[in-house]
C-alpha cells in the first residue's frame, strides 16, 4: 500500500467537474490529510503565498495548463518566483489532456514541475504519483 499520511493537496482546474473527479480520487485513496480546490490559478497562488508552513507541509499541487485568466504555465512561473522556503513545502504536476509536443516539451523546462500527469487524472496516475510524491 502507497504511504499517503501528511499529505495535502491542492487541485487547480477552471473545469467543477475535472475538480469534482481528481478530489474524488484523491480522497478514495486513503490518508489524505487535505484537499483544497482552485478554480482560478490566481486564487491558489494568493493561498499558497499566504499559508501557514505547518498547514501545507508535503503539499501536492495539480495544475491544469489550459485555463482563463491565468494559465498553468503562468501559474508555474509565478510560483517558481516564491522564495525557496515557500516552495519546498510544494511538488507540482502539471495535468492537461494536451497531447500537444509543445507542451509537454515546455513543461520539462520547470525544476518546479515533477510530471506531466494526462488528464483526467486515474487511480492508477494517482498510485504512481503517491509512490514518491515528493
Amino acid at each position: 500500500m502507497v504511504q499517503t499520511s501528511n499529505l495535502h493537496f491542492i487541485v487547480i482546474d477552471d473545469s467543477k467537474l475535472d475538480c469534482f473527479i481528481a478530489e474524488k480520487i484523491i480522497r478514495n485513496s486513503g490518508g489524505i490529510d487535505s484537499i483544497k480546490s482552485f478554480l482560478q490559478a490566481k486564487e491558489a497562488l494568493q493561498y499558497i503565498a499566504t499559508a501557514r508552513p505547518e498547514d501545507v507541509a508535503h503539499t501536492i499541487v495539480m495544475v491544469d495548463i489550459q485555463m482563463p485568466v491565468m494559465n498553468g504555465f503562468e501559474f508555474v512561473e509565478a510560483f517558481e518566483k516564491f522564495s525557496p522556503e515557500i516552495k519546498k513545502n510544494y511538488t507540482l504536476y502539471v495535468i492537461s489532456s494536451s497531447i500537444n509536443d509543445n507542451d509537454l516539451n515546455r513543461v520539462q523546462n520547470y525544476s518546479s514541475v515533477k510530471q506531466f500527469i494526462n488528464k483526467p487524472l486515474t487511480n492508477n496516475s494517482l498510485i504512481q504519483l503517491l509512490e514518491n510524491p515528493i
